[in-house]
């Protein structure tokens, strides 16, 4: 992997850099973080701004809508898009880091052109209805049962933690549609329109109050056949495809926040006297230097994702597993720099600092992302 910056890409940058400088003063005020409609609408209303920019997709191949653009660009993207404080994809997640990636990688030509420029142009918005009550970290436990009717599946049971169900169109969803075969070779992977009947909706509030979740409830549910992506039962196939993208490479901007967030501790500890603490100075270094390995880890993913076809590998779990870990590091010690102030309920550190309690949950448990890197890298033996 070369980390140096061709001029080409230095000249990207530098466009980039005068896009953002010229559209971000005008964006409309971020809506409330209860507001979940104002929310899609301002997150589609960012999209279609870098759409029409030819910034949306940037990574993604041409013949999926996307500018077909080199890993480095893409990083180069995401390294800007954070330092100018440009919105998150918030609402459209799902459907630009997961779906749209996994539909890309293993949907049909028909299916391509139907669901990937809708969530390009910022006018869809997709769901993920992968765990359930009873399969969470066990996600090949799944119980939903979908079965052939002519042209499209019945599809009947519940999901929980489905992030965004009550503002998508569409859901990414699990389905088991042969009951007898064993449990990661019975399952279907299905695009779900969220207004069929029979699909019901029942927001969770999380413990930083927001409604980012719900439970979803199917009720024999059709789902017409061509919404299946890959062959029927190889729906665990295309799991892991999507769980690639969803720990290899969705949380790369993020770790560009970190960075981000690091530096404003250190200043706040330099104004508060905090930073004469040799202790604290040693959690911030060893921080940093923890941010900027993993910096180098994303990179690395990216470029041997372009390697074998687009699709990240089986390091995304070494990243996902020490992220996550750090992430928590980092707001544990925001907690030691602002002190009594971080406790504020209604300001934005307190709820970042319990979101970063999820992460060793969220897109696969830390014992999940250990047992990866045990057996699929280290090759060491399945437990019993």
């Amino acid at each position: 992997m070369d980390l140096a910056y061709t001029p080409e890409e230095e000249e990207f940058r530098a466009r980039l850099r005068e896009w953002l400088g010229k559209v971000l003063p005008t964006l409309p005020p971020k809506p409330s973080p209860d507001d979940w409609p104002a929310r899609r609408a301002y997150d589609l209303g960012w999209q279609r701004m870098l759409y029409d920019a030819g910034y949306a997709g940037l990574h993604w191949p041409v013949d999926a809508g996307g500018r077909g653009a080199t890993p480095t660009q893409h990083l180069i993207f995401l390294e800007e898009t954070e330092k100018a404080g440009a919105p998150y994809v918030g609402a459209n997640f799902v459907g630009l880091l997961h779906a749209g990636p996994t539909i890309a990688a293993e949907g049909t030509a028909e299916q391509r052109a139907r669901w990937l420029p809708p969530v390009l142009r910022g006018e869809e918005v997709w769901c993920q209805g992968f765990s359930e009550p009873d399969a969470g970290s066990d996600l090949a436990a799944l119980r939903t049962r979908a079965w052939r009717d002519g042209d499209d599946y019945v599809v009947s049971g519940s999901k929980i933690w489905t992030s965004h169900a009550e503002v998508a169109d569409w859901c990414e969803l699990l389905v088991r549609t042969d009951p007898q075969a064993p449990k990661h070779r019975g399952i279907s992977w299905l695009a779900m329109p969220m207004d069929a009947p029979g699909v019901t909706v029942r927001p969770s509030r999380t413990l930083a109050g927001s409604t980012e979740f719900a439970e979803v409830f199917l009720d024999e549910v059709r789902v017409p056949v061509a919404g299946r992506v890959g062959p029927e039962n190889d729906g665990w196939r295309v799991t892991m495809v999507t769980l690639s993208f969803e720990r290899g490479t969705a949380f790369v901007g993020e770790v560009v926040a970190c960075r981000r967030v690091l530096g404003e501790l250190a200043r706040e500890a330099r104004k508060n006297g905090r930073w004469d603490d040799p202790v604290l100075r040693r959690r911030l270094g060893r921080l940093n230097a923890e941010f900027r390995a993993l910096w180098r880890l994303t990179q690395w993913n990216v470029a041997e994702s372009e390697r074998t076809g687009g699709v990240p590998g089986i390091g995304g779990s070494v990243f996902k597993l020490r992220y996550s870990h750090a992430r928590q590091e980092l707001y544990d010690t925001a907690a030691d720099v602002l002190g009594p102030e971080s406790l504020d309920l209604s300001g934005e550190w307190t709820l970042d600092r319990l979101s970063s309690l999820s992460y060793t949950i969220a897109a696969g448990t830390s014992q999940i992302q250990r047992n990866i890197v045990a057996e699929r890298i280290l090759g060491l033996p399945k437990g019993r």
